[in-house]
């Protein structure tokens, strides 16, 4: 998936490597065409298309106002797991709207990619094998509590929310690290270079 913040031309490519469907988020459609990117569907108000622009790709206009075009993307597609590019970085609401998406489509596995980090929520249990010395921040998006191994910092005595706890800056210390929640409202927050390390021990695994 496309969205219309900033996009990286090396982690488009990263990501298109991954799947077989290009699907842009409204104006996410120019972003990728600037880039040389292919874009199979378009889907979302647009009211950020130019129609002028737009040649191939198929159009699923949904003109309510009540969801983000990330959110309508979501809705309308099935697919072992998605990968977003273009909805972190930019303007920091919209950020937080990918964020909401993130747990209000939680029935989907999806990772979101920027510059710096990726993201994705975190399942009710999750093992990943990262190098010792990783860094890993814990968002919640609601109360949520869980336990860790291979954590610098363990979690297991804390209750999380938004306003209260939160875990940024954890560091992983062993060779495999495992998390468990009491309920999905836990964002992961780990350097974009291990993007392909999510994709397989966590969507694939």
């Amino acid at each position: 998936m496309v969205g219309g913040g900033p996009v990286d031309a090396g982690l488009l490519t990263q990501a298109v490597a991954h799947g077989a469907t290009v699907v842009a988020a409204d104006g996410g459609v120019h972003r990728a065409q600037d880039l040389g990117v292919t874009v199979d569907h378009v889907i979302g108000d647009m009211d950020s298309v130019d129609l002028a622009r737009i040649d191939g790709p198929q159009m699923h206009p949904i003109a309510e106002q009540m969801s983000t075009d990330l959110d309508k993307c979501l809705r309308s597609c099935a697919a072992p797991y998605f990968i977003g590019v273009g909805f972190l970085g930019g303007r920091l609401d919209h950020q937080m709207a990918a964020c909401h998406s993130l747990v209000e489509a939680s029935d989907r596995q999806v990772v979101l990619i920027g510059d710096q980090d990726l993201c994705f929520l975190a399942p009710f249990s999750v093992s990943l094998q990262l190098p010792v010395g990783t860094r890993i921040s814990l968002f919640p998006m609601g109360k949520v509590e869980g336990n860790s191994t291979g954590l610098k910092w363990p979690i297991h005595a804390y209750q999380f929310s938004p306003a209260l706890m939160i875990g940024t800056s954890n560091e992983v210390d062993a060779p495999e690290m495992e998390l468990t929640f009491d309920r999905r409202r836990m964002l992961v927050i780990l350097p974009v270079e291990f993007l392909d390390d999510v994709i397989s021990q966590v969507f694939k695994g």
